[in-house]
């Protein structure tokens, strides 16, 4: 029988970090830039997260609240660096939005397995990973009476504060977005940004902030892996695919963080689906299941692009960049 009350707090965990690096790669997108190195920045924030804590917990005495604010803000750090690199490259010296969006999740997954396998070393563990149980703990903690409201408690109240977190940054971006003068003015700049600089705006400031506060907001997907999904272990190269399907994401919800807040969790019942049905010793089968959220995000691409509607496409000037000589 499939166990529903126990696949969809699996489903939810497995799309926080989904739900964070869609979120931020909308509003970078919104701004008209393509950030490809979405998968990067989610290991650069999840590394310096565990620097941090690494550091802290080898003072001594581990205060909850400092436990918390030290990893948060090595990891918003890290990731903000990685947006100002980004920003710098394709607004500034305008380089190609694609290569550099490549080159910067290769440089990110470089930078976390070497500064992950020297922390590593370190701690002279026998195993390839280290674990901050004692900081982790307070990423993982729930709240006090989840547990005794049976089913609904452990579908909707057993998580950290990260998985909340998301939730709510999902909302205050789509509000920002679709009810905000900033958010308008955001979007005239992702859809043209000739007209927006002649009507006075900034072009190359809502660029930066909001490539840097994506960057910010995809960073904590990282952190939250490790410290919520993973308690606290890090190993090289653990993360996965998972920075490619937030990208994928932001096609699925037609570049509306609200919707990405119910596409992330089926995203992510899909991505350990293959753990809860059945297939024997057929390993194809499984490997056709680890298939479907790629599968539905071609099929949603090409549903969207035969409807044709404005509303559902990519900012026009997406992955473009702007030379104001040629307005």
């Amino acid at each position: 029988m499939f166990d529903f009350v126990s696949f969809f707090p699996r489903a939810v965990m497995q799309s926080i970090p989904l739900l964070y690096g869609a979120t931020g790669e909308t509003l970078t997108e919104k701004s008209g830039n393509l950030n490809l190195g979405i998968p990067g920045i989610m290991y650069v924030g999840g590394i310096c997260g565990v620097i941090g804590a690494f550091f802290y917990e080898q003072s001594g005495n581990v205060n909850g609240v400092l436990a918390v604010m030290i990893p948060l803000l090595s990891c918003l750090m890290g990731s903000l660096l990685m947006g100002l690199l980004y920003c710098f490259l394709t607004v500034t010296l305008r380089a190609n939005q694609n290569v550099t969006g490549l080159a910067m999740t290769t440089f990110g997954v470089g930078f976390g397995n070497f500064f992950g396998g020297s922390l590593i070393k370190l701690t002279g563990s026998d195993v390839p990973s280290i674990a901050l149980s004692a900081t982790s703990s307070f990423f993982r903690r729930s709240l006090p009476f989840a547990d005794k409201l049976g089913a609904f408690g452990k579908m909707f109240l057993s998580y950290g504060f990260l998985a909340y977190l998301a939730i709510v940054i999902a909302l205050i971006a789509s509000y920002v977005l679709r009810h905000t003068r900033v958010g308008l003015q955001l979007r005239a700049v992702g859809e043209s940004p000739a007209t927006a600089d002649a009507a006075g705006i900034n072009i190359t400031r809502y660029k930066f902030v909001a490539t840097c506060v994506g960057s910010m907001i995809a960073g904590l997907g990282g952190l939250y892996y490790v410290m919520d999904y993973a308690c606290g272990v890090w190993s090289n190269d653990a993360f996965g695919d998972r920075g490619w399907l937030a990208i994928a994401l932001v096609i699925f919800t037609i570049w509306r963080p609200n919707v990405g807040i119910l596409s992330s969790i089926l995203f992510g019942g899909l991505y350990i689906l293959y753990l809860f049905v059945p297939t024997g010793t057929n390993l194809a089968v499984k490997e056709l299941y680890k298939m479907l959220p790629y599968v539905v995000t071609i099929v949603v691409l090409i549903v969207t692009s035969m409807r044709n509607k404005r509303e559902n496409q990519p900012p026009e000037s997406l992955g473009v960049p702007y030379f104001r000589e040629e307005r």
